[in-house]
């Protein structure tokens, strides 16, 4: 039976938002790969004690503060490692490659520019993920919707989920430019919630992707591989275990977990509850956001069950 290696991880984020990256030596697993500081929990350490100590003889920093980020379960030919993320969001000292491994601060954004284990592409996905998801609810017309989403946007939320009851782009294109202006301007990201077949409509009479998709479980779950390329933010919609696997398998970058909490909108719906919630998402090595009933007083609560944080539509449209 392969061993699994438990590894504490550090994203370590500066004043200006960038994040700490390292090269591995040539003659280690994985060698020649960036990757985010850190190293093996030893017998009897807290996650937090793990960090602490690794991050100092790695890059002699002393960690003040951290919160978790994610768990990410990969198994390799040759192992198998649990990386434990943290968030350090407060540290003292520069920086430097005490073992001899180059550094280097790098805009979360350019991120993707790196070569990195392939355990460490859902840490990535997560750093640039925001711990608030707005999607939108009903609306009197064109205008009321747009006045939404600004108020939405002054808030200071940079994520945008376009859910409107059977999306057509004949019907609603002139929600979607809207959103799409709306969102450039705020330097947000739009994501439609659609089939597969109106996505690809939407885009077709586009230059450039400027929006992700997102399918329901149903739009899922009649797919075998990721539908769009890797620059185009993919999301699905679970429920249980099952479709928890099934969207990891389709390359999703993030996936919702409903229902958690009570809603009006679905009063009779069988809900998870923080405790089952929190045994789901242990099945997802990508961000989860928990969705039902949710709002920002929730946002702490689900980050302790191991999400990215909430989603939600009453909560701020």
């Amino acid at each position: 039976m392969t061993k699994l290696v438990h590894v504490a991880v550090g994203v370590i984020v500066n004043a200006d938002g960038k994040i700490l990256i390292a090269k591995r030596p040539l003659n280690v697993h994985q060698g020649g790969l960036w990757e985010f500081p850190g190293g093996k929990v030893d017998a009897g350490e807290m996650i937090e004690q793990a960090l602490v100590r690794e991050l100092y003889e790695e890059l002699a920093i002393d960690v003040l503060a951290c919160q978790p980020l994610i768990q990410i379960r990969h198994h390799y030919p040759d192992k198998s490692v649990l990386l434990d993320v943290h968030k350090i969001t407060q540290f003292t000292g520069s920086p430097i490659g005490n073992e001899g491994q180059p550094v280097q601060w790098v805009d979360a954004r350019a991120l993707e520019k790196f070569e990195f284990p392939a355990a460490n592409r859902p840490i990535i996905s997560a750093i640039k993920l925001p711990e608030k998801y707005v999607i939108t609810g009903p609306s009197l017309d064109t205008a009321d919707f747009i006045a939404r989403l600004y108020r939405v946007l002054e808030k200071g939320l940079r994520i945008v989920q376009l859910r409107v009851a059977d999306f057509n782009v004949d019907t609603h294109q002139s929600l979607l430019d809207a959103a799409m202006r709306a969102v450039d301007q705020s330097n947000a990201n739009l994501v439609i919630n659609c089939s597969l077949a109106e996505y690809h409509r939407a885009i077709q009479s586009r230059s450039d992707t400027t929006f992700g998709l997102h399918l329901n479980r149903h739009h899922a779950a009649v797919i075998n591989q990721r539908p769009v390329g890797r620059q185009v933010l993919f999301g699905v919609s679970c429920h249980n275990a099952e479709e928890i696997v099934h969207a990891q398998h389709i390359g999703a970058d993030y996936l919702f977990l409903s229902p958690v909490l009570p809603t009006d909108s679905h009063p009779s719906a069988t809900l998870l509850g923080w405790e089952s919630f929190s045994a789901l998402v242990e099945l997802a090595n990508i961000p989860v956001y928990a969705l039902g009933g949710c709002s920002e007083e929730h946002i702490e609560t689900a980050q302790l069950c191991g999400a990215q944080g909430v989603a939600g539509i009453s909560a701020w449209w």
